[in-house]
């Protein structure tokens, strides 16, 4: 069942740069896919595009169903959580559990729902016994985890991660590693972190200028030397 469908996507800034260029894409529910490309090949302007945050210049995109436009847009974003680059972007509560809370109190669920989708959410990343923390008191790797948290709290099909990996230390990837392995749920995850691609996603997207190069099975990609090498990886 495809859950994500793009068809012929374009996109570019107002200064006239195109970013993306005929993307092409279905991807079924509940698979892990890595996103893959240089800087500047369009990773994170593809996962804000599958947000809204960013609106296509052509193209269509559909989620579930729904085709994203100003109408669908917040129903979507009850479907699908981004999890950004910068958890300080997505941390700013006096504490941790406020923060993890923050998404299902604006989604309206009641305080009891609330307490509940919290408690699982910072289960779910091993962060329990720090509801109470200033979450800029945190390490990246806590830090990076509770983020994922706040968006797990409004219970998403859909996850999207830019860059999950970036900044941690090799025992906080491997424990970052083993949750996104865990998860039963569709995933996106934009990365440069070639190990954790292989560990955590059957399927791999190798995006170069802005277009995808090579959409299969992610030991196929990753065992093709001459290809990562011609696209900078």
């Amino acid at each position: 069942m495809n859950i994500i469908e793009l068809k012929a996507l374009c996109f570019s800034y107002p200064s006239g740069q195109q970013v993306l260029n005929n993307i092409n894409l279905s991807l079924n529910k509940n698979e892990k896919i890595g996103l893959i490309g240089a800087n500047g090949a369009g990773k994170s302007t593809l996962l804000q595009s599958l947000m809204g945050i960013h609106r296509a210049s052509s193209g269509t995109i559909t989620i579930n169903n729904l085709l994203l436009n100003t109408k669908n847009l917040k129903n979507i974003r009850k479907i699908m959580g981004f999890v950004f680059q910068d958890t300080n972007a997505q941390l700013f509560c006096p504490t941790v559990f406020e923060d993890v809370a923050f998404g299902p109190k604006n989604l309206g669920y009641n305080e009891s729902e609330v307490n509940d989708l919290t408690k699982k959410a910072l289960e779910t990343v091993n962060m329990a016994s720090f509801a109470q923390h200033t979450p800029h008191h945190l390490s990246i790797g806590q830090k990076r985890r509770v983020s994922i948290a706040t968006v797990l709290s409004m219970n998403p099909e859909i996850l999207l991660l830019d860059e999950p990996s970036s900044n941690l230390d090799p025992k906080s990837a491997r424990e970052l590693i083993k949750l996104l392995q865990k998860m039963e749920k569709t995933l996106i995850i934009a990365t440069h972190n070639l190990e954790l691609v292989k560990q955590v996603c059957e399927k791999t997207i190798l995006l170069h200028q802005g277009q995808i190069k090579l959409f299969d099975n992610t030991k196929t990609i990753l065992n093709n030397e001459k290809l990562l090498l011609e696209v900078g990886l």
